[in-house]
């Protein structure tokens, strides 16, 4: 039988559930179990497409089309089975699913309450993914515990040990144990408080992984599992990884956790190899060589919002032995301040997609500083927009040049509205989602990056390169190196008399592992990597010295 792994948080939120979940998936795959991960995320929108990135962070596209929580990207990036819409439910799927069936009639005109219907329906949509294929399904409930939103999903898990058997269940409870400056100790309270609303709803948690600052002294260890009814080795310290996150699972068996989870469940598990994991970690330790990389983009302020983004750069640099410094750069700031100040320096710029005019221009200047000092470039989604934009105002003279999201009435609409946006209008979950096919230019740097003809990336967009205007930017020397399998879009676009000036429509970087960079990413951290040799290579050969190997 499959069994069920249920992870909360309590104390407060932000506390890392989402990749301690993650982890736990890898530990229990790389032990020969097949895994399957969820979220059930309490807020009522049905989707996070409509959010602001500064209220969520980024959308996580899958394969399907779905777009769910930044967490899923943490469970793809670590694991490696499956991830569908089944993966990630809202408060406002579940409800949209309840309300539909009511209008139906299939409730027989009974009273339609959050007990036992709401709840009814989050039990099925976690045994959707118990089938005979899956050992284990992890899922972790969103928000923490105590908060109103949350409570629906934590009556739904307290029950679903009733109808499956205890032991088919494992409650995994993420807490905080802050250490007081002042008073110089931590203070075990905080969880033991939210300990204790868990157990007003019913639920005992099996174990307990309290996140710190400091090492938990034994004392810390026993007072809590005694006030708390746990083991004193079901109280796992997980300490903040300053270092990495990929420093989590490691940190986790050393505290005995996947040996914990497989006692308790009764798992038919094999050995554990960490080999390539650790060797990873070494080689984070031990980079050969440092680089800076720009992202400019509008939420750059907000690491969560280019969140996949930022990780598939550290995987690059993984690749390559390298230390990858980012910088963040807000494009309004470029807008105001110039890009010669804020970019001058580093080794590439990134230039990452998002929605809404501001900071637009600021991305054109950066891609136009980019382009003109020969710094390598790589633009994704609207980066590819506005990169199009910039090399038919400044390139093609194509005066006011811009995208019709931008501007309607713009003289040379090079960006403009897909066809089958046309009559759309509501928002949620309506733009082109999901994995697509892209035939690649025999030659071309992006062939030679995925070694592959064809290749199928994730996409998140309404707006597309104008094919009114594909022979103009040839002619001017722009390569349309990649297209849709009808040839209708322009999916990759690059400059062949540049060191590396690439950009696709697509979105890259969900598809990025640690153990497994994405091409994209790993050609641009190379190039970025060339040109700052290069640069050394220059500097001391001015300085008389012998120029470093590379």
């Amino acid at each position: 039988m499959t069994k069920h792994i249920f992870v909360t948080g309590g104390v407060v939120s932000s506390l890392g559930k989402g990749l301690t979940s993650a982890s736990i998936g890898m530990l229990l795959e790389r032990r020969g179990l097949r895994v399957k991960m969820q979220k059930l995320d309490p807020y009522i929108n049905v989707d996070p497409g409509t959010m602001s990135p500064y209220q969520h962070g980024e959308v996580y596209v899958l394969d399907d089309g779905s777009e769910t929580d930044l967490d899923l990207g943490h469970y793809e990036r670590f694991t490696n089975g499956p991830l569908t819409r089944d993966s990630n439910y809202t408060t406002g799927q579940i409800y949209l699913s309840v309300i539909e069936k009511e209008r139906r009639g299939e409730f027989l005109g009974k009273t339609v309450q959050v007990i036992p219907h709401i709840t009814n329906e989050i039990k099925s949509v976690i045994q959707k993914l118990a089938d005979e294929q899956t050992d284990v399904v992890i899922t972790e409930i969103g928000g923490t515990v105590g908060d109103i939103e949350s409570q629906p999903f934590l009556e739904a898990i307290r029950q679903f040990s009733l109808d499956i058997g205890k032991d088919n269940c494992l409650y995994i409870h993420l807490t905080l144990v802050p250490y007081l400056k002042a008073a110089g100790e931590l203070k075990t309270k905080p969880t033991q408080h939210s300990v204790g609303q868990l157990r007003e709803i019913g639920i005992q948690p099996d174990v307990l992984i309290c996140r710190t600052e400091r090492a938990i002294s034994l004392e810390d260890r026993q007072k809590i599992a005694l006030f708390c009814n746990v083991p004193s080795e079901a109280v796992i310290e997980e300490r903040d990884k300053e270092f990495s996150i990929y420093e989590v699972p490691p940190s986790l068996v050393e505290n005995g956790l996947d040996q914990l989870i497989i006692k308790r469940l009764r798992l038919n598990a094999g050995p554990l190899d960490m080999t390539d994991w650790r060797q990873l970690l070494h080689g984070l330790r031990n980079p050969r060589h440092e680089i800076s990389i720009a992202v400019v983009g509008k939420y750059a302020e907000h690491k969560d919002a280019y969140k996949s983004i930022y990780e598939a750069i550290d995987h690059a640099g993984i690749r390559h032995q390298t230390q990858v410094r980012v910088a963040r750069i807000q494009s309004e700031t470029i807008e105001q301040e110039g890009p010669e100040r804020l970019l001058s320096g580093y080794d590439g710029i990134l230039v990452p997609g998002g929605f809404g005019e501001r900071g637009i221009e600021g991305k054109i200047e950066a891609i136009r500083y980019a382009r003109e000092r020969r710094i390598p470039f790589f633009g994704i989604c609207l980066g590819m927009q506005c990169a199009v934009i910039e090399f038919g105002r400044q390139v093609l003279g194509l005066e006011n040049a811009h995208s019709t999201e931008f501007s309607k009435d713009t003289p040379h609409p090079v960006i403009c509205l897909l066809d089958e946006q046309l009559k759309i209008v509501n928002k949620g979950g309506t733009m082109r989602l999901g994995a697509r096919d892209a035939r690649l230019v025999p030659g071309s740097r992006a062939h030679t990056c995925y070694q592959r003809a064809v290749v199928s990336e994730r996409h998140r967009h309404r707006y597309e390169f104008n094919n009114d205007y594909r022979q103009r930017f040839r002619d001017h020397g722009m390569l349309l190196t990649g297209d849709s399998p009808d040839g209708n879009l322009v999916e990759i676009i690059e400059l062949a008399d540049h060191p590396w000036f690439l950009a696709v429509q697509f979105h890259p970087e969900f598809k990025s592992k640690p153990t497994a960079a994405h091409p994209l990413f790993a050609g641009f951290v190379r190039a970025a990597l060339d040109r700052h040799l290069l640069r050394s290579d220059r500097s001391a050969g001015a300085a008389g010295e012998t120029p470093a190997s590379p």
